[in-house]
């Protein structure tokens, strides 16, 4: 594999990020798992800082920030925005010059439509170290990432994988578009047949179709959208049903049509359509009784815990090659 040099790169989106230096993160990754079953050392950034600003809540991110750079020898700052300046108009640009020279990365979470992507290029424009995206409102590369390594460990090959992103109905919160979103471009990299499933009304935007698309075309995996839902689980190796708002109808609106969709719900039925071995993901908080039935997440094809793991060993990696290196 080839080595690359990856420190003070920004990690926005893996759109930005070439397969191979993908790579290079996967392979991090599993040797900082297999050397956490070991206990072996791995204090590769030690006395290193990162600023870890939310702007929302947050279980398995924050904690795998935290406890991860830990585990690497450095600290973590955590950071709720709401009792930071933010909160009385100070800037992305004066918030970054600031937190960089104090720090070796900004990890931000901003989720707010048409707000949070740029929220964070406006930082890493001005931004001495790099940035860490921990969820936006387009993009959320810590669990893709995670969920790329879940499969690869799962799976003996990706190559032809039959993989569906499907929409599921939920009521718990508005969910954002970022975790289908970096599925939908990231997987069909590594040369998966993806489908994207949902009702009318919950479609991904146009340039993320095309973009779609054309990394499934370069690395000779296939990418569809559906409508139907039953079509999605047929035949399918993964399934990822989740739910996600309707980015036109955000964020008010979209009540009457997310509740016409009751029926978008995994369950035993709709797994008994998919390949024997098919497992079943999500990235956590599942909406337990909407998006999923109990003994499907709980069954024996579920991997969600394992997926959830990962989230620390690939976390880890970001940050090792991001803010370590020469």
């Amino acid at each position: 594999m080839k080595t690359t040099f990856l420190r003070g790169k920004d990690f926005i989106t893996l759109q930005d990020w070439e397969k191979e230096e993908i790579d290079t993160l996967l392979d991090v990754s599993f040797d900082l798992k297999r050397k956490f079953a070991m206990g072996v050392d791995t204090s590769y950034l030690k006395n290193k800082t990162a600023m870890l600003m939310f702007f929302e809540e947050s279980t398995r991110t924050r904690n795998s920030m935290e406890a991860g750079l830990a585990q690497l020898g450095g600290h973590a700052n955590f950071l709720d925005t709401s009792t930071m300046q933010i909160n009385h108009g100070e800037v992305a640009k004066d918030t970054a010059v600031i937190l960089s020279s104090y720090s070796h990365a900004i990890a931000c979470r901003n989720c707010f439509w048409e707000i949070g992507n740029d929220y964070l290029r406006d930082m890493a424009e001005h931004s001495s170290a790099p940035i860490l995206n921990l969820q936006c409102d387009l993009y959320h590369p810590m669990q893709g990432l995670a969920d790329l390594m879940t499969i690869q460990e799962k799976k003996d090959e990706t190559k032809e994988l039959n993989v569906s992103i499907i929409w599921a109905y939920a009521t718990s919160h508005k969910k954002p578009i970022s975790v289908p979103l970096t599925q939908a471009l990231l997987f069909p990299r590594y040369s998966m047949n993806v489908t994207l499933a949902h009702p009318e009304g919950f479609e991904l935007p146009d340039w993320v179709i095309k973009q779609a698309k054309e990394n499934a075309e370069k690395h000779n995996g296939t990418f569809k959208v559906t409508n139907n839902m039953e079509e999605a689980y047929e035949d399918a190796d993964i399934v990822i049903p989740k739910n996600w708002g309707s980015w036109v109808n955000h964020p008010e609106g979209g009540e009457e049509m997310l509740e016409s969709n009751k029926d978008w719900k995994c369950t035993e039925e709709m797994m008994d359509l998919a390949a024997d071995d098919v497992m079943y993901m999500h990235a956590l908080p599942a909406d337990r009784g909407n998006e999923v039935e109990d003994s499907v997440i709980d069954g024996p094809a579920s991997i969600v815990y394992d997926e959830a793991e990962n989230r620390i060993h690939t976390a880890k990696s970001v940050m090792t090659l991001t803010m370590g290196g020469k």
